[in-house]
């Protein structure tokens, strides 16, 4: 079990007295994590590296069109990840595809690259992006525009917390690729203000987590607009039955390719925090200014409960920022940015940033609250130990 005993402050300043307590999703189970075993949260680093892959081609290799060539040496990219290796020549073929591949293995570039080619060689072509998450339609979106540089290529993107009126005037300009989440894709298609009939390219990206969201029945109903003749893109992290439902009704003769590391990550350290009743800030508290503790995501359940824990670390000193389904898309993108930039210590949230977001050098995780599943917790503390570096997790248990 992890020391929780009080630490030296090691100069921190502006800390005071005042003690109080600390998610967003389409739907609530307070007290489903509670079920967990503990002991399912303790785990050690192996110290054993996966063996790193040996790539077939060369990004150099794959008949790209010209400017996408040029935007990926431009990014000093040379040899594909294992899912761009195997992934990126049968979407070049036309080929529908179920990808099962962990977040952070560089699933958005193994299908923009193919897409956009496809897209320069066809003006025809439309392409339907589909995440369940605003922060991941917006990290795609970001490679999308560095992918397409000077290609006179443009995209939109249509997610919840932005205007819809905005939205719906840069749709109107008729852009090749549309990034959205299922929510505002609904909120348009029943405006008709976008109409999905015309994408005939169309990648579900993240599905399990969508589902796992609340999002099958706005899923079926996009899939039920979309033209017969098309390519479909299915990426996933994992195939449970519902996932499978959906993939059948989706795809044609699709190929299939499997990336998978173990459920978690060899490089990171997992252990629980017991707080016996204790005050839960206050053990928070006394991690937080460990000097180990310096680019740091805490999870939370509820989003009443991180306001509140934010409220209180920032009266105690610390730099913190929180993303959570009520914050503006704004604000949540600020959130982000301000952790990558090592402008805060802290980022507060629920589970909408436990997926498919690539924050680099994030030294912990804490769940301040239990997560409500193992699925969860995996791809919450997927978020450090990246890229080969160790990180920590840790989880708060009564």
């Amino acid at each position: 079990m992890y020391n929780n005993r009080r630490s030296p402050s090691r100069g921190f300043q502006g800390r005071n007295n005042n003690r109080s307590n600390g998610g967003g999703r389409r739907y609530s189970n307070q007290s489903k994590g509670s079920s967990l075993n503990p002991m399912m949260f303790v785990n050690r680093a192996s110290g054993v590296e996966e063996l790193p892959y040996i790539s077939v081609n060369n990004f150099s290799d794959f008949p790209f069109a010209a400017m996408v060539h040029k935007n990926i040496q431009s990014r000093g990219y040379d040899k594909p990840t294992a899912i761009q290796d195997q992934a990126m020549t049968p979407i070049l073929n036309g080929r529908d595809l179920v990808g099962i591949a962990n977040t952070g293995t560089g699933k958005t570039a193994a299908f923009l690259l193919p897409l956009l080619t496809k897209v320069a060689q066809d003006r025809t072509q439309k392409v339907l992006i589909v995440t369940p998450t605003r922060e991941l339609a917006a990290q795609i979106q970001d490679e999308f525009r560095l992918f397409s540089q000077g290609m006179g290529i443009y995209s939109t993107l249509v997610i919840g917390g932005s205007s819809i009126n905005v939205q719906a005037k840069q749709l109107s300009r008729r852009p090749q690729f549309v990034i959205g989440t299922p929510g505002r894709l609904m909120d348009l298609e029943k405006r008709r203000i976008l109409d999905l009939t015309q994408f005939n390219n169309v990648v579900l990206d993240e599905v399990d987590r969508m589902l796992d969201m609340g999002f099958i029945h706005d899923i079926k109903h996009i899939i039920s607009f979309l033209p017969q003749k098309r390519q479909s893109l299915f990426f996933s992290a994992t195939l449970p039955e519902a996932t499978k439902a959906v993939m059948r009704n989706f795809l044609s003769d699709p190929i299939t390719i499997t990336i998978k590391s173990s459920s978690t990550s060899h490089n990171v350290d997992q252990d629980i925090v017991q707080t016996r009743g204790k005050d839960k800030v206050e053990i928070l508290h006394d991690l937080l200014i460990k000097q180990e503790f310096q680019k740091v995501l805490v999870f939370g359940r509820t989003k009443w409960g991180i306001n509140k824990l934010e409220k209180n670390l920032i009266d105690r000193g610390f730099k913190i920022a929180s993303i959570h389904g009520n914050k503006t898309q704004a604000q949540r993108q600020r959130s982000l940015n301000m952790l990558k930039n090592n402008q805060i210590q802290v980022l507060l949230a629920t589970d909408v940033a436990s997926r498919g977001l690539d924050i680099d050098n994030v030294t912990h995780v804490i769940n301040f609250n239990v997560p409500e599943s193992y699925e969860d917790y995996v791809h919450r503390i997927g978020r450090t130990g990246r890229a080969g570096k160790k990180g920590v997790a840790l989880t708060f248990v009564d």
